[in-house]
């Protein structure tokens, strides 16, 4: 698929990387609708958004946002937040262009990562949105258990991820 081989934003600060992984999904709204959600995105901000049937079953605390902010639509170049990756885990917004990209740098121990967060109106009729999602992790020592564990590990987060903010987001549009 032309989109795990495409160049993306951030490829270039972790190269060659040991580890890549895309994951992509569609939504039924309009990039205009869906950045609002992509930027307030994270620890200490709007969470991470799942499906309401799983986020019910999760500590209040711990439920993603169901409204946009306005306080977290502001969100800069520098800009330092925390992860679920462990107590001092924490990314850095490295570049933001709105309704197309967040690119996000970090360090977790002697590995450098980017995560390159893509917003695109798909080509051909349709009002909705297409997400592309990269990961890519330099050196990583071993590589077979990160991609088994870790694209596993990533492929349900995100396909949570996809869930939870189709819910949000087909409620604005209707």
């Amino acid at each position: 698929m032309a989109e795990v081989t495409c160049s993306l934003p951030g490829d270039d600060l972790v190269a060659p990387a040991d580890v890549v992984m895309d994951r992509a999904f569609d939504l039924s709204a309009p990039p205009r609708v869906v950045w609002p959600w992509l930027v307030q995105l994270g620890k200490c901000r709007a969470g991470w958004y799942l499906p309401e049937r799983v986020e019910r079953v999760l500590p209040r605390r711990r439920r993603a946002l169901r409204d946009i902010d306005p306080a977290l639509q502001v969100h800069e170049v520098g800009d330092v937040i925390p992860d679920w990756g462990g107590k001092d885990a924490t990314f850095t917004l490295a570049a933001i262009e709105p309704e197309a990209l967040l690119l996000y740098t970090s360090t977790r121990g002697r590995s450098d990562l980017t995560w390159s967060v893509n917003l695109d109106a798909p080509t051909g009729c349709g009002t909705g949105s297409r997400v592309h999602l990269r990961l890519r992790v330099a050196p990583v020592k071993h590589r077979r258990v990160a991609c088994l564990l870790g694209g596993g590990f990533d492929q349900v987060t995100v396909a949570g991820l996809a869930a939870g903010l189709e819910e949000r987001v087909a409620g604005q549009v209707r």
